[in-house]
């Protein structure tokens, strides 16, 4: 189990990387580290998500949430506004910059993705799409343990 557990690890850690890689030399606009583009995607699937709860969703220390939510205001793909209900929190949105910018990942990720699956034997593609259900346990497994 062990040697499986690092070897899963290993592979979507690799094809993380390289797909990212891949993408970044054809996006316009500052490059993004991978914690930046997790924090847009969070604010943009819960529009007004405050600091505290996108740190625990990322699992990350607030502190290092809050240093991103300033580089990306900074690069005018966050808005931070003041909750009415409570004015020492902060709630998050994304852009029309931010959210174009996700799309065309999404879709270049996809479009690259999509290529080199259909290029795999029609069983590496059924194999792949059989694991997608149990991967999404895993995490779910995974994010109640945590």
């Amino acid at each position: 189990m062990t040697a499986s557990a690092d070897e899963l690890m290993t592979v979507t850690t690799g094809l993380r990387r390289l797909v990212r890689r891949r993408l970044q030399a054809g996006l316009t606009g500052p490059r993004l580290r991978g914690a930046q583009v997790e924090l847009l995607r969070v604010a943009s699937a819960r529009p007004g998500l405050g600091v505290a709860a996108a740190a625990a969703e990322l699992h990350l220390a607030r502190n290092s949430v809050s240093t991103l939510v300033n580089q990306l205001v900074d690069q005018d793909l966050l808005r931070r506004e003041t909750d009415p209900d409570d004015r020492r929190n902060a709630r998050l949105y994304v852009t029309e910059a931010a959210e174009q910018r996700l799309a065309a990942w999404r879709q270049a990720r996809t479009e690259l993705v999509g290529a080199a699956l259909a290029d795999l034997d029609p069983a590496d593609r059924a194999a792949i799409g059989q694991a997608l259900p149990a991967l999404r346990r895993l995490i779910t497994r995974l994010e109640a343990d945590s």
